[in-house]
């Protein structure tokens, strides 16, 4: 086992286990993290584990962040010991990259971010979690060989590791893993897989670090010094939205607004204890002529890609859940605001608040002005601020530990706003090209833990809209998420050509 605590194991005939354990700074254990293998979607060979490279070992300046957790981030972490809350980036590199460029470059990033340079703490009680500075912060480094025809190895690991197996609070709250295929010769291809704790990121800001490490690695950005610490996003919210008055009048208004309109939940197909949840993850992709309609589309009837992706998703899960009714679906939708607070891309942290949609969807709806009432939604919402009221909302809602939080857990399992959600963090600059290298197929997923039912996660580079789809298994069957995901894809790209039939898909 790693200093960090994550581990390699090989893949036996049979099912097994992998019984890592989550420490939140105490001698005691919380829990035991659930199977990483239950169904195994290949089989992981001696060599996979005897090429796996060392953790960095790097000297870089005293972390300067050593304080309490905020409430956001608590909740994330309250989340994560109870089931892994993971956020998984990864691309393609076509050409030679050596461990030793992969080991610089991963303490560059160590040595950039103070984010990366401290584990998780709490007292004995598994209470007041905080930041603590680590003394040998190192980014860990797995490697992978695969075949160079199996297209779909680092789906594979994203799926059966990485979206799975914890990230210790204890230590670094990332790693990394890199495929390798074809070494040695012409053809060397490498899939690098970037996983974080969400207490530390957001889609954004996870697709830009593996970006970053990767100009590390081929000596494009020049040796870093350390980013000062930020002050945790919570305290960085307008006073205006922050008051107890306005954050329960707000919360009173979520609750009115969603009692008029009656949504339907996606109901649980077989119930799972909230400890015993694993992601996992469908992958889709829109290119070509299908992702110009799209966008094309979308611009003349006046609408962003996000509101159709919204109405896609909520209209193909009411046609699994109620076939023929009119009903409104809640989507949860996160709202970037970094633009609010004068954050770069670069910068560690969850820089994104999820509010509630609940478009009206059926066969005698338009597509288009489902769409279009999503964006008006979160228009007016951002508009007055409710997205940060959300994060500010945590104070109060917010447990103290992972042992006092059955109640919260349960409550928004049985009640919560939203169950579907769907991230979309748009067009992201990833290079096609970087020194030597080709870059292709840069995408992110996003781990549940134990409070939703599907997640599509979604981002739009190197020409492609890479649309991956997590989902709970037993709470959700692979074929009902695969129905759900594919109708919603079929339903946009009919939606979205041109001189189809207004209800060709209905």
């Amino acid at each position: 086992m790693h200093r960090h605590g994550f581990r390699t194991v090989e893949s036996g005939g049979g099912p097994g286990r992998d019984a890592a354990h989550l420490r939140l700074g105490t001698a005691r254990r919380l829990r035991d993290v659930l199977v990483l293998h239950r169904t195994r979607p290949h089989r992981r060979t001696a060599g996979d584990i005897a090429t796996a490279v060392p953790m960095s070992r790097l000297s870089c300046p005293p972390s300067d962040i050593d304080r309490p957790l905020s409430h956001s981030e608590r909740w994330y972490w309250i989340l994560d010991a109870i089931s892994p809350l993971n956020v998984v980036a990864w691309v393609t590199v076509a050409g030679r990259v050596t461990p030793e460029q992969l080991s610089a470059a991963a303490a560059a990033a160590v040595a950039e971010h103070p984010l990366l340079r401290v584990g998780i703490a709490a007292d004995t009680e598994g209470t007041n979690p905080r930041f603590v500075p680590l003394a040998e912060p190192a980014l860990p480094i797995r490697t992978v060989a695969a075949d160079p025809c199996d297209t779909t190895a680092a789906t594979r690991e994203v799926d059966a590791v990485e979206l799975c197996a914890p990230i210790p609070a204890s230590g670094t709250l990332a790693r990394l893993v890199d495929v390798v295929k074809a070494a040695g010769t012409p053809h060397e291809s490498h899939e690098l897989i970037l996983t974080m704790s969400h207490v530390i990121c957001d889609g954004t800001s996870i697709l830009t670090l593996l970006r970053r490490i990767l100009e590390y690695a081929t000596a494009t950005a020049a040796s870093p010094g350390s980013r000062p610490p930020g002050p945790a996003v919570d305290d960085r919210l307008p006073a205006r939205t922050r008051g107890t008055a306005r954050i329960t009048a707000s919360m009173l208004a979520d609750q009115l607004i969603a009692a008029g309109a009656r949504p339907v939940r996606m109901p649980a197909e077989v119930p799972v204890p909230p400890g015993d949840r694993r992601t996992r993850l469908l992958t889709r992709e829109i290119c070509g002529a299908d992702l110009a309609a799209v966008t094309s589309a979308c611009r003349e009837r006046g609408v962003t890609v996000h509101g159709a992706l919204t109405a896609a998703l909520a209209t193909a899960v009411a046609r699994e859940m109620t076939p023929g009714r009119t009903v409104r679906v809640p989507v949860g939708s996160p709202i970037d605001f970094r633009s609010e607070m004068a954050v770069d891309d670069g910068e560690l942290g969850s820089f994104v608040a999820t509010v509630p949609t609940h478009p009206r969807v059926g066969a005698d709806i338009d597509f288009w002005d489902t769409a279009r009432t999503v964006i008006r939604n979160l228009n007016r919402r951002r508009r007055f601020h409710q997205h940060l009221t959300a994060i500010a909302g945590l104070r109060l809602l917010c447990p103290d530990s992972v042992d006092r939080s059955g109640r919260v857990v349960d409550l928004i399992n049985t009640r919560g706003p939203w169950n579907v959600c769907l991230t979309n963090v748009g067009r992201h600059g990833f290079p096609d090209r970087m020194g030597e290298w080709r870059l292709s197929g840069a995408q992110f997923a996003a781990g549940i833990s134990c409070i939703g039912h599907l997640v599509s996660a979604v981002n739009t580079s190197h020409g492609v809209l890479r649309w991956n789809s997590t989902y709970v298994e037993g709470l959700m069957s692979p074929a009902r998420a695969d129905r759900i995901v594919d109708d919603a894809l079929a339903m946009l790209l009919t939606r979205a050509r041109p001189h189809h039939e207004e209800h060709a898909h209905d």
